[in-house]
C-alpha cells in the first residue's frame, strides 16, 4: 500500500513538473508579440533580426519530435509545449517575412523551407536508418545539442548586461520565466530520470539564476530597470 502510494505521488510530482514548464514556456512564447505588434504597425522589419525565430522554430520541431510516441513513449508534455512553440514561430516568421525589405524577405523565406527540409531529413532518417532504441538516441543528441544551444544564446545579453551595466535589455519577467520554464522541466527530467531532459534544462536554471542575479544586482546599484522587451526571444 505504501508502495503503491509512494509511485503514485511521484507520478503526480512528474505530471506537475511538466504542466508547470508547459506554462511557463508559453509565457516565454507569448514574450516576442509586443516586438510584432510594433512591427504590424511600421509594416517594417526595422532592425530586427528573423534569425532568433528561425532558431527556436528548428529547436521546437526537434524537440516536438522527441517527445512524440513514436520515439520516446512517455514523455508527451514535452511534445505538447513544443508543437505549442513551434506554432508561434512560425506565426512570428510568417509576420517577419511579410513586412521584411526583398532582401530580407528572401532570405528569410529561404531559411525557413531549409529549417522545414531539415527537420524532414531528421524524421525520415530517425525512421529508415535506426531502430527504436537507436531512434530515441539519436534524436535525444540532437534536442540536446538544440536545448544547449538556446539555454547559451542569452550569454550574449548577459555580456552585453555587465559591459553597459544596464539591464534594459534583460527583462526580469523574461528571465524569470526562463529560469521558471527550465527548472520545472529540469525536475520533470529528473522524475522521468531521463538525463536528456533534465541535463539542458539544469544548464538553462544556472543561466537563468545567472541572469535573475545580474538583473537585482544591476537595477538595486544602478538604479535601473528593464524598459523594453528583449527584441529576441529565446523559448
Amino acid at each position: 500500500m505504501s508502495e503503491f502510494l509512494l509511485l503514485s505521488t511521484y507520478s503526480v510530482c512528474s505530471d506537475a513538473a511538466g504542466i508547470a514548464g508547459n506554462l511557463f514556456a508559453f509565457v516565454l512564447f507569448v514574450s516576442p508579440i509586443p516586438t510584432f505588434r510594433r512591427i504590424i504597425r511600421s509594416q517594417s522589419t526595422e532592425q530586427f533580426s528573423g534569425l532568433p525565430y528561425v532558431y527556436a522554430l528548428l529547436n521546437c520541431l526537434i524537440c516536438l519530435w522527441y517527445g512524440t510516441p513514436i520515439v520516446s513513449p512517455g514523455i508527451i508534455l514535452v511534445a505538447t509545449v513544443n508543437s505549442v512553440g513551434a506554432i508561434f514561430q512560425f506565426m512570428y516568421i510568417t509576420i517577419f517575412i511579410i513586412n521584411a525589405e526583398k532582401a530580407k524577405k528572401v532570405k528569410m523565406l529561404g531559411l525557413l523551407l531549409a529549417v522545414f527540409a531539415l527537420f524532414g531529413i531528421i524524421v525520415i532518417a530517425s525512421m529508415r536508418l535506426f531502430d527504436h532504441p537507436s531512434r530515441k538516441l539519436f534524436v535525444r543528441y540532437l534536442s540536446v545539442a538544440s536545448l544547449i544551444s538556446m539555454f547559451a544564446s542569452p550569454l550574449l545579453i548577459i555580456n552585453l548586461v555587465i559591459k553597459t551595466k544596464s539591464v534594459e535589455f534583460m527583462p526580469f519577467y523574461l528571465s524569470l520565466s526562463t529560469f521558471l520554464m527550465s527548472i520545472s522541466f529540469f525536475a520533470y527530467g529528473m522524475f522521468k530520470e531521463d538525463p536528456f531532459i533534465y541535463v539542458p534544462n539544469g544548464v538553462g536554471t544556472i543561466l537563468g539564476i545567472v541572469q535573475l542575479s545580474l538583473f537585482f544586482y544591476y537595477s538595486t546599484v544602478f538604479g535601473e530597470d528593464s524598459r523594453e522587451p528583449l527584441l529576441e526571444s529565446y523559448a
